[in-house]
């Protein structure tokens, strides 16, 4: 009768073959070019639930991308989940995509306020403060606001006062309806400006175009 060690060495020599077998390329499923490691949902498994009962729930761009705090009103054309109580908590909004109108109404109304850098790309109203912040705005953006921030990067459409501390620049397809307050201002050709315009002076007492 041979050793145990020899039994075991022949055992062990027998499963390589086995688990070789289990994780060969024929049975393991490719990863999608779009899938991240570790996901553990892909936008193909996910894409049915989205579009149960004639319902498409993709496609649509945040109104704001960045960290901020707001106060207002959501008008709401989707799903919502996630919960609320009374020391916080988080919502997921799925907005249906829609066609854009000449008179949208807001998607978000209210006073606005973040620290580093926000990103409006769609139609909000009210005021968008940050005494530090940068603010871009998307030529696909629209905002009947009052803005104060540091910086404005504007490429859409603002019905309203601008304060920047520091610059404001308007891009070949921003249209301005309203008054500028800054230090620095840069225009491009194309931009549309109706208001007038307030140069803040810096530290050196100049103000600067």
């Amino acid at each position: 009768m041979p050793p145990v060690n020899v039994l075991l060495r022949k055992e062990l020599k027998a499963e390589k073959p086995i688990q070789a077998e289990l994780l060969s390329k024929d049975q393991v499923p490719p990863r999608l070019p779009h899938v991240k490691s570790g996901t553990a949902q892909n936008s193909a498994a996910s894409s049915p639930a989205q579009q149960l009962n004639g319902f498409n729930f993709q496609g649509r761009v945040p109104v704001i991308v960045g960290e901020a705090t707001y106060r207002g009103s959501l008008p709401v054309d989707g799903i919502i989940s996630g919960e609320l109580s009374a020391h916080g908590g988080s919502l997921k909004v799925n907005l249906r995509p829609r066609r854009r109108a000449v008179n949208s109404t807001p998607e978000l109304n209210g006073e606005i306020s973040f620290k580093d850098m926000l990103r409006v790309n769609g139609h909000i109203a009210g005021k968008v403060r940050s005494q530090k912040g940068t603010l871009i705005i998307d030529t696909s953006a629209r905002l009947d606001a009052d803005i104060e921030v540091a910086v404005a990067m504007v490429g859409g459409v603002v019905n309203g006062d601008i304060i920047a501390y520091e610059r404001v620049e308007l891009a070949p397809s921003a249209i301005i309806n309203g008054n500028i307050t800054t230090r620095s201002l840069a225009i491009k050709p194309g931009a549309i400006f109706h208001g007038d315009c307030c140069m803040l002076k810096n530290e050196s007492g100049e103000s600067q175009h």
